[in-house]
């Protein structure tokens, strides 16, 4: 009687162990395996414990994979203008649209057609940037002095739009991911027959 209760104790926990569900591993997203605490292998994103005493919250992969791309194309933008701490940003969409409208592009004497310069750079949840942009690309032969005006033209445009009015739920989203821009310069310089 002794060994039955004890055995039915030691499947019981068995099964609740095997019951609980982890974070999602590569294979149980594509595969449609679920992570158990009995699998060989450590789920992944988050590692969560039987034992704990918080409930596991898995990181599920951001929707966009871990770099988000946008392109800022000069002839496409408007007036650069700072972002409306009113208006909240709540999706992807709404932060790309941000982000065009704060970029202004350096005036047309000091500019150079068809100048490009990357910049990569993470938020924090709150909104601000997460220490210095990093500039990742430049055209290749322009100057130290344009290369300088392209580089504060950028600069301004994150001020502009910083912080950044996120939701709470889009904060935690963006917060640390990977953020790369490409501004490039695509308006044409006045012809100098017509613009003496």
């Amino acid at each position: 009687m002794r060994v039955g209760r004890h055995a039915t104790l030691v499947g019981a926990a068995g099964a609740a162990l095997g019951a609980v569900v982890l974070a999602p591993s590569a294979e149980a997203q594509f595969g449609g395996v679920t992570c158990s605490v009995l699998s060989h292998h450590p789920c992944a994103p988050t590692v969560c414990s039987p034992l704990s005493r918080h409930p596991c919250q898995p990181q599920y992969p951001f929707p966009l994979g871990e770099n988000l791309q946008l392109t800022i194309k000069s002839a496409e933008s408007h007036e650069g203008g700072k972002v409306d701490p009113e208006h909240k940003v709540d999706t992807i969409h709404d932060l790309f649209v941000a982000l065009r409208a704060c970029w202004l592009p350096p005036e047309q004497n000091e500019a150079h057609e068809g100048t490009q310069m990357a910049v990569r750079f993470a938020f924090k949840r709150t909104g601000e940037i997460i220490g210095e942009p990093r500039v990742t690309y430049a055209t290749p032969g322009i100057d130290g002095d344009t290369r300088k005006v392209y580089r504060d033209a950028i600069t301004q445009a994150l001020d502009r739009c910083t912080p950044m009015p996120f939701t709470t739920g889009m904060g935690g989203a963006i917060a640390g991911r990977p953020i790369a821009i490409r501004y490039v310069d695509n308006r044409s310089k006045p012809d100098a027959e017509h613009h003496p």
